[in-house]
């Protein structure tokens, strides 16, 4: 189990991340397949409208909440 404190996948941010943004290229990714970006609370909205615009978004979780999935 790792120590590090998670922090937002904003450029530039060092908050903490209290949300996890799942999302997929279809494209690339293979339907089940998710990538995961973090967010705080600021920068929440903004990382799922950019994820959103694309198609890429498939879901936004509280971090406390949050269970990887192992690949």
């Amino acid at each position: 189990m790792s120590t590090e404190i998670p922090h937002c996948s904003a450029k530039g941010c060092r908050q903490v991340a209290v949300w996890v943004l799942a999302w997929n290229n279809p494209k690339l990714h293979t339907p089940e397949r998710r990538k995961t970006w973090l967010a705080c609370e600021e920068h929440r909205e903004y990382l799922s409208q950019f994820l959103d615009l694309r198609g890429f978004l498939k879901d936004v979780v509280p971090f406390a909440d949050w269970t990887p999935v192992e690949s």
